[in-house]
């Protein structure tokens, strides 16, 4: 059984979307999968460490 997703409204800026749609270009996503990808990596790493970030990004 697949899982239902939910639809969510976001507002970014002009110039962060430009450069998520730039790296999601490179990886060959969608904007919505690059977006949920990057939200996915960071769930994982705060439930691996507690930290919202790694260590090398604060």
């Amino acid at each position: 059984m697949s899982e239902t997703k939910k639809q969510v409204p976001l507002r970014i800026s002009s110039k962060l979307y430009e450069q998520i749609a730039a790296w999601a270009e490179n990886d060959f996503r969608s904007i919505n999968g690059q977006i949920e990808y990057l939200l996915t990596q960071c769930v994982k790493q705060r439930k691996k460490t507690g930290k919202h970030v790694p260590e090398n990004l604060t």
